[in-house]
């Protein structure tokens, strides 16, 4: 799983049966300090998301696609999670 920040809404004209009725999002990956890592990846929304919002994204198929509902679709990523708030601790190995 990867923390993100939801940059974007996409629309797709032609999709897979499967992605019928779900959002799509644009979502960048982002490094604990809140950096960008990487580049902005698309993923099927869980748990409606918008623009600007910290969100928990996971990149295992199988989490995804169960995540919306959709078992046997081709989905490998999904927002699946807000996150509100992030500690970091220091010295626990």
């Amino acid at each position: 799983m990867l923390i993100a920040r939801v940059v974007g809404e996409l629309t797709a004209t032609q999709k897979h049966p499967s992605h019928q009725g779900c959002k799509l999002l644009l979502v960048q990956p982002l490094n604990l300090d809140g950096t960008n890592r990487g580049d902005a990846v698309i993923a099927v929304d869980a748990v409606d998301a918008g623009a600007g919002d910290q969100v928990l994204l996971t990149t295992d198929g199988f989490a995804a696609m169960t995540s919306v509902g959709r078992p046997n679709s081709p989905i490998d990523m999904a927002v699946i999670g807000f996150i509100d708030h992030i500690e970091l601790v220091e010295g626990i190995s």
